[in-house]
């Protein structure tokens, strides 16, 4: 559509109604769960295993095609852990799969399609057993790319880029961006300049989520329930 038609009270209740999905069906099966968190269409976000942790702010954003998935499967007792830090945005068709330990920093930004896994899930002899597993370490400020896929044993570097469909199977360190397949350092980020974080952001929660909400009642200004039904089942080029 080319703008949202929807009366302003009818948005307000769908995000109040996605809230509540994560508090009733998500949150319990979270280890842990910050505040001010944000998901958009939170039934497509599946969980499996403990535990998962999300942490303050974060920002999930799943839709049918493009389920968000997180999920633990360890053979070995007490391993298998997902950690996510604040202020995060996963995007549409993240999965993150666990064997051992896959920690995310504060501040990271994982975009569509992009793949976390700490195992190989299938030993290269035995295709019966779960393989080598090693723990995934992503430090603060990472951006992780389009489809980009993070292998076992990796540290990626604070406010390192990670390019779009890059495979990372070796260490990245901090302040570089990484691309193809293996990836490898294509360039160095100056360290001398500032980098502004999804936790400034945030830094006043309350005040970011009332400007949003005035938009919102600017943007749906003159919407009404009969113009919102018409467009739903008549859609014209003017909506």
């Amino acid at each position: 559509m080319r703008r949202d038609n929807r009366p302003y009270y009818i948005k307000k209740a769908f995000l109040k109604f996605q809230e509540f999905y994560v508090n009733h069906f998500l949150s319990p099966q979270l280890e842990h769960l910050g505040k001010g968190f944000t998901f958009m269409r939170p039934w497509h976000v599946e969980l499996f295993g403990a535990p998962i942790e999300l942490g303050d702010c974060v920002n999930v954003v799943a839709s049918s095609d493009k389920k968000v998935r997180l999920a633990i499967w360890s053979e070995q007792k007490g391993k298998g852990r997902i950690r996510i830090g604040n202020y995060c945005l996963i995007c549409p068709g993240v999965r993150i799969g666990a064997a051992h330990e896959i920690t995310v920093g504060d501040n990271c930004m994982i975009a569509s399609n992009a793949y976390i896994t700490d195992s190989d899930w299938h030993d290269i002899y035995n295709r019966i057993i779960m393989g080598k597993t090693a723990p995934v370490k992503i430090e603060n400020n990472v951006w992780i790319g389009d489809s980009a896929i993070v292998c076992k044993g990796v540290t990626i570097g604070e406010n390192s880029i990670i390019g779009a469909g890059a495979v990372v199977v070796d260490s990245i360190p901090a302040n570089c961006v990484a691309a193809g397949n293996p990836a490898r350092i294509v360039k160095q980020l100056d360290v001398g300049e500032a980098f502004t974080t999804r936790a400034q952001f945030f830094s006043d929660p309350d005040k970011l989520f009332q400007g949003f909400d005035q938009m919102d009642k600017e943007l749906l200004r003159g919407n009404s329930f009969l113009h919102w039904l018409r467009y739903l089942l008549f859609p014209s080029k003017e909506d």
